[in-house]
């Protein structure tokens, strides 16, 4: 399987579920300014949304968004428990996290790195954002993994977002349980190998 990327970008969740899983990729970087890739290809000739992650089977079929790439790449290594089961009510709760650490967190954070954003509308993004970390400080408060005691792919999802605060002046050690999370899952060794592969830490 090739797992398109770029350092640290969302990409980075479908990478650590891969090494969470122990499956077999070949990483390509793609530059996305220019929208090609470290293969020197037309990034958009493979996604025409121009964006990563993208996956590419050995059979060939793609797919495009990070939280169906995360899911997909869980299932195919049951046995480490990355995700419930199709069709218990576990794996809807996942589902429920997933939409929401994409639209409510991720898609939360576009605007703060858009270089045409004005300054009134990050201000109204970064207010909604962290009413956003807010629930889901309040929901870590309590238990160890957004599903409970287990590592899931939502949480490799939910700490590539929490990365990024980083970079746009919300230091999520306002919220003592999202930090102590992120330090908790920044420490796993599938993170670690990941996060190193992509050049993040040494």
């Amino acid at each position: 399987m090739k797992l398109y990327y770029s350092p640290g970008a969302c990409s980075l969740s479908p990478h650590i579920v891969a090494c969470e899983a122990e499956l077999p990729i070949e990483l390509i970087k793609v530059d996305l300014a220019n929208k090609l890739t470290e293969n020197g290809e037309d990034f958009r000739q493979l996604n025409p949304n121009g964006y990563v992650p993208l996956l590419i089977l050995d059979d060939g079929n793609q797919l495009s968004e990070g939280p169906a790439i995360i899911q997909y790449l869980a299932d195919q290594a049951p046995d480490k428990k990355l995700i419930p089961i199709t069709g218990t009510f576990e794996r809807y709760k996942l589902q429920q996290w997933l939409n929401f650490i994409s639209t409510e967190i991720h898609k939360g954070f576009s605007p703060l790195f858009n270089a045409t954003a004005s300054e009134t509308a990050k201000e109204l993004a970064t207010s909604i954002l962290i009413t956003r970390l807010d629930t889901v400080a309040e929901h870590l408060s309590s238990q160890p993994y957004l599903l409970g005691d287990h590592f899931s792919v939502a949480d490799a999802y939910l700490f590539v977002t929490l990365s990024w605060g980083q970079y746009v002046n919300i230091d999520i050690s306002r919220w003592p349980a999202l930090a102590r999370y992120a330090e908790k899952i920044s420490e796993r060794p599938a993170v670690q190998k990941a996060m190193k592969a992509e050049g993040l830490i040494e």
